[in-house]
């Protein structure tokens, strides 16, 4: 097999987007082991992990930079300048395919911007493992990623899914997991979904059910980050909520969400008076002084 090309278009280096696994390390493709391989440098979303990555490869490259995502923006220059003097750079994260839902996409950008040849490395999946497994349609599929995690923001994300038909795909960490599927089934109604966690590890689940059934069966914290799956809208108009607008504002209220913030997404998403959903808060409010 032959090595991948070492420089870009008018002596430019190359930036080898490459996938690794999200899991077992045996995903890794040969490929993906050359471009890492021959790279000048490898930019990396957590060094610690990358190192026993390629110590598994028996890899030691010349150079290994971190790029965290909360820093990203501030590293983007060193990575150019590498790409600049030729070198090629290979763009890992911690698992899985830099940019989705990971640091990256800044670097590639970057990278088009600056002149430099841009070689994606496919690989291992955390969505498409998912999506594969869960039996539902796959001819279509929406990646949401990770959902805000509360508040007005969390509220809107979910009523921009409920009229998707497409098949959803997200991610949610171990701790959320009961929490994002309640929410799932309250915004999107009780749609048939799956929950793959520890994706090509050990003790890998997956578990198909409809959503208030899998919010019960992972009601404990889980582990680790989790993949959910969820069946697109129907052909039929978009379906109201079935939770009680009541009960939604009490659940809202005891997760601490501001009283103004809570009427203000209830009218929106129930299309009823915001003066109208603010005495019902204020109703319920006083229920329970």
């Amino acid at each position: 097999m032959s090595a991948p090309p070492r420089a870009g278009e008018g002596g430019s280096g190359t930036l080898f987007v490459v996938a690794t696994p999200i899991g077992n390390l045996s995903d890794l493709s040969a490929r993906a082991a050359e471009a890492l391989r021959a790279a000048g440098v490898v930019v990396a979303e957590d060094t610690r992990r990358t190192r026993t990555l390629l110590a598994h490869l028996g890899i030691r490259p010349p150079e290994l930079l971190s790029l965290p995502a909360f820093d990203e923006e501030a590293r983007l220059g060193r990575v150019v300048d590498r790409l600049a003097a030729g070198i090629d750079v290979a763009l890992v994260t911690d698992a899985g395919t830099p940019g989705v839902s990971d640091p990256g996409a800044r670097v590639v950008s970057a990278a088009w911007d600056a002149g430099s040849r841009v070689v994606p490395v496919p690989g291992p999946s955390a969505a498409l493992a998912a999506l594969s497994a869960s039996g539902l349609p796959a001819d279509r599929f929406l990646f949401a990623g990770f959902l805000p995690r509360k508040g007005g923001a969390r509220a809107e994300a979910l009523r921009g899914l409920a009229g998707v038909r497409a098949t959803l795909v997200l991610f949610e960490a171990g701790n959320r997991v009961a929490d994002t599927l309640r929410d799932l089934a309250g915004a999107l109604g009780d749609r048939p979904a799956a929950v793959a966690r520890e994706l090509t590890k050990v003790h890998e689940e997956i578990a198909r059910g409809r959503l208030r059934a899998l919010a019960e069966r992972f009601a404990n914290e889980v582990r680790g980050e989790v993949t959910l799956v969820v069946a697109g809208a129907s052909e039929e108009a978009r379906p109201e909520p079935e939770e009680a607008v009541e009960v939604e504002i009490d659940r809202r209220l005891r997760a601490g969400e501001a009283p103004v913030e809570v009427a203000r997404t209830v009218a929106r998403a129930r299309g009823i008076p915001r003066r109208d959903a603010y005495a019902l808060v204020e109703s319920l409010r006083g229920r329970r002084r």
